[in-house]
């Protein structure tokens, strides 16, 4: 599977999917939240946003924004959420690793590749500034006249806001990478934050029309024709079910598997991700990137020996 998968990404012919999980890619298992050093998971999110809250009693995180919303507006708990990820974070082996897949498929003229996260901070961006890899990002507008909407930060620092996502060319694949926030994102520039994270959020999004009307169309053509591999995920997250609503829209007709990386998956999610035609690599993030390398330097190697 490893080798199958390597030969897929190095023709650019995978979206890898980045979930939470992947922030804890070598982190000590004994570690907590740090800011500026540990990204959170779910579960240390919901509890940073609720210490000032003790009327809140659950730790889900959409119940938990949604408390927080009501009680005190979307203005302070955007406020929380830009501190936390307002931070140099360092990024993981596997956010190093894509950004060097990015790379490769590029300059290899193979296209460029897009990348999916459902998360808020910018590790990515920030491993792609470390291995100097352009790109372009588009992040889930939330709140706001523009709410359903992408917004494009290109590279030459303009901010677009995507009115006709199927009319809109300016993405184009063909030229740089693309890192789609689809939940939203940090903006530690300009502060345009935008975070999917109530119950509200996630039930506006799927009220939304169906995903050709809501992708851009040059990154809607990429998911119809590439596999997908979910990093970091677990199906009983509320952010994978929605999104997966999306992605499995887009893919309609299309016939190509997709892979989950979730070390010791339960039952359940054996069974969820099987019916969505998904197969499971039950191994960490970190021993999945570790062994995926492997894979992908035999092959850079025989590619070379080829062309010698």
């Amino acid at each position: 599977m490893y080798r199958l998968i390597a030969k897929r990404l190095l023709k650019g012919k995978v979206v890898p999917v980045l979930g939470a999980g992947v922030n804890l890619c070598e982190r000590p298992p004994e570690a907590v939240f740090q800011p500026g050093h540990y990204l959170p998971s779910g579960a240390e999110l919901a509890a940073v946003l609720a210490k000032d809250y003790p009327m809140i009693k659950t730790r889900d995180l959409a119940q938990v924004a949604q408390y927080i919303a009501a009680l005190a507006g979307q203005g302070p708990l955007y406020d929380e959420l830009h501190d936390v990820f307002d931070a140099d974070y360092p990024p993981t082996r596997l956010h190093r690793f894509l950004a060097r897949m990015s790379r490769h498929t590029r300059t290899a003229g193979r296209g460029c590749m897009l990348f999916v996260t459902t998360n808020y901070d910018d590790a990515l961006e920030r491993a792609f500034a470390d291995e100097g890899e352009p790109y372009e990002l588009v992040t889930y507008i939330a709140e706001g006249k523009d709410r359903g909407r992408f917004r494009h930060f290109r590279a030459d620092g303009k901010v677009t806001v995507i009115d006709r996502p199927n009319k809109y060319n300016e993405l184009r694949l063909d030229r740089s990478p693309v890192i789609a926030k689809i939940h939203g994102a940090v903006d530690r520039r300009s502060h345009l934050d935008s975070y999917v994270i109530t119950e509200d959020h996630y039930i506006d999004y799927l009220t939304r029309a169906d995903v050709g009307g809501l992708f851009p169309v040059n990154l809607g053509m990429k998911l119809r024709a590439s596999h997908f591999l979910f990093l970091g995920y677990s199906l009983r997250d509320w952010n994978l079910r929605v999104m997966l609503y999306r992605l499995w829209a887009e893919q309609q007709g299309m016939t190509y598997n997709s892979w989950a990386i979730q070390a010791d998956p339960d039952p359940i999610d054996e069974r969820a991700w099987d019916e969505r035609g998904v197969d499971i690599l039950p191994v960490s993030c970190q021993d999945f990137v570790g062994a995926l390398e492997v894979e992908v330097q035999k092959l850079l190697q025989a590619e070379g020996a080829e062309a010698a």
